[in-house]
């Protein structure tokens, strides 16, 4: 059976099923390798699915043969590039109202979000590696082998009935074994094989590895990158070595080390072969530099005196000095396995007296200089729970936050990488002197919140539109406060015509956090035509009305403007408005879910269905059925039911179908569905 890849957002096309067709993606193994000529993905992938709860997304690229889906090499949690995928889905835009998503009011070139199509991902894709039949790891091609072998007589030729009796033959001095081949090289990396591999981890006590694909577009991003980051190590003459492996050309090396996706860097230390090191880093040239440096050299520079701490904290933005009265202490192992990893700071340690005697300190503590805000920040160490790098992590991350960040496509990753989950956003036009005027008292406000709100600036005069769109604000509204939890995506507004100051700032922040402020909803004005056609449209502003109307079954599509499988289903549905056009008792209606947020329960994926019965109560019906006339009448004409039907099983589905419908309202979840959707 041959498996299609599965649609991609925007596309408008969609490979795994139709309207009214029971055709979805195959589960179980990938697609088989890809043609040559064709490029890997390169394009956006689905919210964090740590963060989000939804499952995998399709890869996002129109066409891309590749893989079922990219992942996020992200500090959260790498994906499972394995996982089979029953549904492709995708991502509302984050400018309008529909839920938003981990990182709510990113732009579209900065998140994963099919804004017209096209988008690109903030950090480096990877692509899964090919499994599956007639690849290197398809067990079934060892019996045919064996019945080859058994057929042309090379079988069953031993001592025995079945074979000729043969006198043994003569015993031959062992021949040498001949010389392993030098690996070539290739702009200062090492190209390695399955014969070449060992003879390397012998020669090199540190060596880095990188899994590739020739097809592999993600790895030909990296490939320049990766060779100037073994010429900047090779003219410090640092002893670290970069070498690569084709994978799909020495597939016994892709299994030995588990490789499921390219590319894949593993870093191996003084031979070992069996635990080498999972590459964690940056995919750019000094990124790679540093994090290869800050294992085969100190992690942290020892600091003898006052002047060492100076030199330091002169060349550098934020520099972490850890002030340890023993460096043999365990502490110290987890301050440096901290410092490997943290690329963005420099680090420092000292036992030195004088040093604790010149900075007031007592004890053991870490200490956070910056040339910004109060200047510094201590983190004392616990004396009986010792250091837990996990927390002091967090402090690092949200100490080294300026108390103010203005939002750009430069500083909105490290916005929402801080983990804080509530936002406190100032719109200003940077331009006006009133305007600019008003950053002291946010600022003056700010420092209480550290750590539990990130004050935030965004310009309106920049091009932030799709952070106005995203707050329902225009420009022109500007100076104005908006507060957003990234976790809930709830957002509060200040009394209109508040001014903004330090007081009223602190004051609105208390109120938000206390409980005291309703969050408040996106809407779209109500249309003078809003009933006139045959699918009525609605907005927030007169959803429960008609929703909930207890005279009334409406039927609704909840829909994005930009979502290919909503545009795929609307002949249909226009369809069905005409055919029960006549009914008094029944709607059909649709709501742009971009643009109106509901309080009645979020909308998680494009289209969604749902029927509200008439009567009290305010039932919710999801529709979980195929989108074609048919099965929409069936479905009405049965008041909300479904035909009962034999679900046909899915070998290996990784997330098997629930049941159709049910009486209570739930949010959707991607995978649950018979037909493609648009995901948050």
């Amino acid at each position: 059976m041959t498996t299609e890849p599965p649609t991609c957002p925007g596309s408008g096309a969609s490979t795994s099923a139709r309207t009214g067709s029971a055709e979805r993606p195959a589960p179980g193994p990938l697609p088989i390798g890809p043609p040559a000529s064709v490029s890997c993905c390169k394009g956006p992938l689905s919210v964090p699915w740590p963060l989000s709860g939804h499952p995998p997304t399709p890869c996002p690229v129109p066409g891309c043969p590749q893989a079922w889906h990219c992942a996020l090499n992200s500090p959260i949690k790498r994906r499972s590039a394995s996982v089979p995928l029953v549904l492709p889905v995708c991502l509302p835009s984050p400018g309008g109202g529909g839920g938003g998503g981990s990182w709510p009011y990113l732009s579209c070139d900065q998140a994963w979000v099919p804004r017209g199509g096209r988008c690109l991902a903030p950090r480096p894709l990877i692509c899964p590696r090919p499994r599956g039949p007639r690849t290197a790891m398809d067990g079934q091609f060892l019996p045919v082998l064996v019945l080859l072998l058994g057929a042309s007589g090379l079988c069953g030729q031993g001592l025995g009935p079945r074979g000729p009796l043969e006198e043994p033959p003569e015993e031959k001095p062992p021949e040498e074994k001949p010389p392993e081949e030098e690996p070539p090289e290739e702009d200062g990396v090492l190209v390695l094989s399955r014969q070449t591999l060992g003879q390397a981890l012998q020669e090199h006590p540190a060596l880095l590895v990188e899994f590739y694909a020739p097809w592999c577009g993600h790895c030909r991003a990296l490939a320049p990158e990766y060779s100037k980051a073994a010429a900047l190590l090779a003219a410090e003459s640092a002893r670290v070595t970069l070498a690569k492996v084709d994978g799909p050309a020495e597939p016994e090396l892709a299994e030995e080390f588990a490789v499921t996706e390219y590319p894949t860097l593993k870093f191996f230390r003084e031979g070992n072969r069996t635990h080498p090191e999972e590459y964690t880093g940056p995919r750019e040239a000094e990124g790679i530099a540093e994090w290869l440096r800050r294992r085969v050299g100190p992690s942290a520079r020892q600091l003898e005196d006052e002047e060492d701490i100076r030199a330091l904290t002169d060349t550098r933005d934020v520099v972490v000095v850890g002030f340890f009265q023993d460096l043999q202490d365990r502490d110290v192992a987890t301050f440096l396995g901290l410092a490997q990893d943290a690329l963005d700071m420099t680090f420092g340690l000292t036992d030195r007296p004088q040093l604790f005697q010149k900075f007031g300190l007592t004890k053991d503590t870490v200490v956070l200089f910056k040339k910004y805000d109060e200047g510094r920040a201590d983190f004392p160490v616990d004396k009986e729970l010792g250091l837990d790098q996990g927390d002091l992590s967090r402090f690092l991350l949200t100490h080294s936050m300026h108390l103010v960040t203005e939002y750009s496509s430069e500083t909105s990753s490290k916005i929402f990488e801080a983990k804080i989950l509530n936002h406190l956003l100032l719109f200003i036009n940077q331009t006006l002197d009133a305007h600019r005027e008003l950053l002291a008292g946010f600022r003056e406000a700010a420092p209480p919140f550290r750590g539990q709100v990130l004050f935030v600036v965004v310009d309106v005069g920049a091009d932030n539109d799709h952070v106005l769109q995203y707050f329902g604000l225009k420009a022109q509204e500007a100076p104005t406060l908006r507060f957003i939890n990234i976790e809930t995506t709830k957002k509060y507004a200040p009394e209109h015509g508040a001014p903004v100051t330090a007081a009223t700032i602190t004051d609105f922040c208390r109120t938000v956090l206390g409980g005291g402020v309703k969050p408040y909803h996106l809407s779209q004005e109500v249309p003078p035509d809003w009933d006139q056609r045959p699918v009525k449209t609605l907005v927030g502003k007169n959803f429960e009305q008609v929703a909930f109307d207890e005279t009334k079954n409406v039927f609704i599509k909840f829909y994005a403007p930009w979502c290919a499988h909503c545009k795929e289903m609307a002949p249909a549905w226009e369809e069905l408005a005409e055919k029960y056009r006549d009914h008094e008792d029944v709607i059909i209606a649709e709501l742009d879910a971009t643009a109106n947020e509901l309080e009645a329960f979020p909308v998680h994926g494009f289209p969604t269905l749902k029927y509200f019965p008439a009567g009290p109560g305010r039932k919710v019906i999801d529709y979980k059925g195929a989108r074609d006339l048919e099965t929409f009448s069936k479905f009405l004409d049965s008041g909300g039911e479904l035909p009962a039907e034999e679900p046909a099983e899915v070998p290996g589905a990784a997330f098997p179908e629930k049941p159709g419908n049910t009486t209570e309202p739930k949010d959707e979840k991607p995978g649950n569905t018979t037909e493609p959707r648009d995901e948050l």
